[in-house]
């Protein structure tokens, strides 16, 4: 045989590799492609690319589906395609030469094309001379059209010779040559310096993974139909990884309910188990593979945390190199990698086999390591699993996150996470945390205990219980803060203990303290974690308003309202507008308070996170509620306050118990059932400190309720108990005095409502019609028409109706006169027809409609029209006599009546019958 380059070219029958072996012809064969291959026309048409420039990478993991790619790709050109699989490349680069100049033979460059003439063969496995390369590349130079070479497996080319030389060909053939490489990492070629010249083309990992249309299509080539969904949480389980997709399409074959097994099966029981261990960890060193079992317990990873898991150093570079090898590593970018989801499965289910019990500590490690250097969620799902209960507690307490248990952000998580703490262990951090957990339910009595704990051991200890609670802390400095930051959060959950007793002395006091502790704590904390003095001045808020501090509350509450509008502090702000809107409500605004209540549901409907599990939207709704009864929207009212119980998850704090109740109250009156009226007045003050607007409403109530059961003594007395001299208990006694027979008593109670500016419309529309009332006993009719005016005027604007429909059958005439119609027409009752308009012969003049029967009512009507008596009725609606008495009672005050008789006929007259 001539030597190349010395002796002449080699014979062109040579067909034996420089050993003498023969050639394995597998090699040259382009892969055959199974009946369920899917060609995706968007790789295709990228892969078409490569036709123009020198070099094409198709670079991707295992089995991401790269080699049939080319391969369905290489069979539809026009040009002569030679494949070579490079398993040989780890055998020398004269053998690697040797095989690639066969399989340019065997696809057709042969001596007739100029490539194969005088070229010659490498004399040794190990050696190619320059001469044969520049040769070859002549050759091919030489060409008219070019040469497409395919490699597969061009990550066995290990040798850097080898990319040296292909470089060299590659220059040096200019249009003659498009060489294709198949890899799973990137070749050794100087890819820089094609990317900035634009002359490579590039297929990586990212473009290969299948898309869910892709997925659905492939399933379907396997005869399986699945929902939308399925496909998606497939494709997100695999990565849309081509080996994975079709592994698990062939096994859900066999299956009976193949959608079931797609979505339930076990990874590491599969063949996809088996193609994972064979082709990627089982190629790797004994520490790469000690690496990755450890590792498979993360989410993510950086070399850091690897190293405190395996307790080397030479994370780093195994990290990066599995990444650089598409071996089912992913970088996340600033130094973080993940693995594969069903690589990270496989790895657990091995790491068990191999090293039973050591999951555990691989979890301990990484939650220590991540309480100073990574999330919190991370560190807290890590102890959570090696139930290290004071490394979760302490890293929850430290992080100044104690807030997140209230705002609605993370607390199903928590809840869920530290529900398998335990009674043990025992310590500040984990009974913190305990009693948060109680508290945020809204069990005060549960939630004291614990929290008692805690803050005696911070109060006698100076640190070390702290720390230990965290774990390992690093530094004397990591310690001083858990203990400040334990500190504070202890401070936060006494005021809300102090708030949902009903405590506001208690609760002022800790909040001052945590104001005092802030100073302590390291200020990257209380940046990280906004929400924390959010909803300590929410709950100071709350404390001072149920104490009746009402200037002091509001200011609290608008502090929050106003702040920076962040995801943490959205449910405090929320929560805060919500008692603003209350706030107002009280004091007879009821056009004000609605505005604020709908900003907040406004507010929370934008918000992203879901609402707080404690007042939430609730407290804005029971506003609204409230403001429906006044308006005498009873139905929308009735749905409202619904609605607010329903949004209210866990129990109320007193404001909102009191509110709910009064509310309740004010509805039930509306609606003719006194006795309901009383029993909500009652269940309206729940603390054990008072608190005087709470009292009042709920007297006021209490108070019509007796008025409504015509016993007016018993309420101007209820109302004379209470002092302060609220607004809304001056009216209403005015109300009950003037009833008993007392005008006298009644003007001066009116007089004390007068001298005060603080009431708003609600209040004042009520004073006016008691004032006319009052005047038309006195028989001042000017003066009672002017009163009953001015409560038009100053109603209509806040469009109050529920005050005239209280007012008594003395005003429903009165409305109708010309003075007052004008006023009444269109809001309060129905405007007259319009001048000219059609009316039938004998039509009356529609009289005023104060407030609207309700079904039960005519139900009522109807019966007592057809001359059935009370207990007739009674047994033909299904409902006691006495159910029927207050219906009775409710349908004469809203008709204006007092017998059997006029009330059938006022019905009729106004077409309700």
């Amino acid at each position: 045989m001539a030597t190349p380059g010395r002796d002449g070219p080699a014979p062109t029958t040579w067909c034996a590799d420089p050993r003498g072996e023969p050639f394995l012809r597998t090699r040259f064969a382009v892969p055959s492609r199974p009946a369920t291959f899917l060609r995706r026309d968007r790789l295709t048409a990228h892969l078409d690319e490569a036709r123009l420039t020198p070099l094409t990478v198709v670079d991707g993991a295992a089995g991401a589906g790269k080699t049939l790619l080319t391969a369905d790709w290489a069979c539809a050109q026009d040009a002569p395609v030679a494949w070579l699989t490079a398993r040989v490349a780890d055998k020398g680069c004269g053998t690697f030469w040797a095989y690639l100049l066969q399989a340019l033979r065997l696809a057709g460059v042969g001596p007739d094309s100029g490539v194969d003439s005088g070229i010659g063969l490498p004399t040794e496995p190990g050696h190619v001379h320059d001469a044969l390369l520049t040769r070859l590349a002549d050759g091919l130079n030489a060409r008219r059209t070019p040469v497409i070479v395919v490699i597969d497996e061009f990550d066995r080319a290990a040798d850097p010779e080898i990319a040296d030389q292909l470089e060299l060909v590659l220059q040096q053939a200019g249009r003659g040559l498009r060489l294709v490489l198949v890899t799973r990492t990137e070749p050794l070629l100087p890819l820089h310096r094609y990317r900035a010249a634009g002359t490579v083309t590039e297929i990586r990992n990212a473009e290969l993974a299948f898309t869910s249309g892709e997925a659905a299509d492939l399933l379907a080539l396997h005869g399986l139909r699945l929902p939308a969904d399925g496909v998606d949480a497939l494709v997100e389980r695999t990565r849309g990884w081509a080996a994975g997709l079709r592994l698990c399409a062939l096994a859900a074959r066999t299956e009976p309910d193949p959608g079931a097994y797609l979505k339930e099966f076990e990874a590491d029981r599969s063949t996809i188990a088996d193609f994972l261990l064979a082709e990627v960890l089982k190629r790797q060193t004994a520490q790469t593979q000690d690496l990755l079992l450890r590792i498979s317990i993360l989410e993510r990873c950086c070399p850091e945390l690897a190293d405190a898991l395996t307790g080397r150093t030479d994370a780093a570079r195994i990290l990066t190199g599995l990444h650089r090898e598409n071996a089912f590593v992913e970088y996340l970018g600033h130094a973080w990698f993940r693995l594969h989801p069903l690589f990270g499965e496989i790895l657990r289910a091995d790491l068990r086999v191999r090293c039973p019990g050591l999951e555990t500590e691989l979890h301990r490690r990484a939650a220590r390591w991540l309480r100073r250097s990574g999330s919190l969620g991370e560190t807290l799902g890590h102890a959570a699993a090696a139930r290290d209960w004071e490394t979760a507690a302490g890293a929850l307490v430290g992080d100044l996150a104690i807030g997140e248990i209230f705002t609605g952000l993370h607390v199903d998580d928590l809840s869920e996470l530290f529900s398998r703490m335990g009674p043990r262990p025992a310590g500040p951090a984990t009974d913190l945390v305990r009693a948060a957990l109680e508290l945020s339910r809204g069990d005060v009595e549960h939630g004291l205990a614990p929290l008692r704990r805690a803050a005696q051991a911070l109060t006698s200890h100076d640190g070390d219980t702290a720390a230990d609670d965290s774990g390992p802390s690093g530094d004397d400095g990591d310690a001083v803060a858990d203990l400040a930051a334990a500190r504070l959060s202890c401070a936060f959950l006494e005021t809300v203990a102090a708030r949902l007793a009903g405590a506001p002395g208690r609760a002022e006091a800790a909040a001052q303290a945590a104001e005092e502790l802030r100073g302590d704590v390291p200020g990257r904390l209380l940046e990280a974690h906004p929400e924390l003095f959010a909803l300590l001045r929410t709950h100071l808020g709350s404390a001072r308003l149920w104490a009746g501090r009402v200037r002091e509350a509001r200011a609290a509450l608008t502090a929050v309202a106003d702040s920076g509008r962040t995801a943490a502090t959205a449910p405090a702000r929320q929560e805060c507008l919500g008692h603003l809107a209350l706030i107002d409500y009280l004091k007879g605004r009821p056009g004000s308070a609605e505005r604020t209540a709908l900003a907040t549901l406004t507010a929370a409907d934008r918000r992203d996170p879901p609402p707080a599990p404690g007042p939430g939207p609730g407290p804005a709704t029971l506003v609204l509620a409230a403001v429906a009864v006044d308006r005498d929207e009873l139905d929308r009212a009735q749905a409202l306050l619904d609605a607010a119980a329903q949004a209210q998850r866990l129990p109320p704090d007193p404001v909102m118990s009191a509110a709910q109740s009064i509310v309740a109250g004010r509805l039930f009156l509306a609606r003719g059932d006194p006795q309901a009226a009383l029993e909500a007045a009652d269940r309206a003050v729940v603390a054990d400190v008072p608190s005087p607007w709470a009292e009042a409403h709920a007297a006021s109530v209490a108070a019509a309720a007796h008025l409504a059961e015509g016993r007016p003594e018993l309420a101007a007395k209820l109302l004379a108990d209470e002092p302060g001299g609220d607004p809304v208990c001056l009216v209403g006694a005015a109300q009950a005095e003037l009833a008993a027979g007392r005008p006298e008593a009644a003007a001066e109670l009116l007089d004390r409502v007068r001298s005060q500016d603080r009431a708003g419309p609600a209040v004042t529309v009520r004073a006016a019609l008691v004032g006319a009332q009052l005047a038309g006993a006195a028989g001042d009719v000017d003066r009672r028409r002017e009163l009953v005016a001015q409560a038009l005027r100053e109603a209509r604007r806040e469009r109050l109706r529920r005050p005239f429909a209280d007012a008594g059958p003395w005003l429903r005439p009165l409305l109708s006169t010309v003075p007052l119609r004008p006023l009444a027409e269109g809001w309060l009752s129905p405007r007259p027809p319009a001048p000219g308009g059609p009316r039938r012969a004998g039509e009356r003049p529609p009289l005023p409609v104060v407030e609207e029967l309700s079904g039960r009512e005519r139900d009522v009507l109807r019966r007592l029209a057809q001359l059935m008596s009370t207990q007739e009725i009674a047994a033909d609606l299904y409902v006691s006599v006495n159910t029927v008495k207050t219906h009775l009672k409710s349908a004469y005050r809203k008709l204006g009546v007092n017998r059997r008789h006029d009330a059938v006929r006022r019905a009729r007259d106004l077409d309700l019958l």
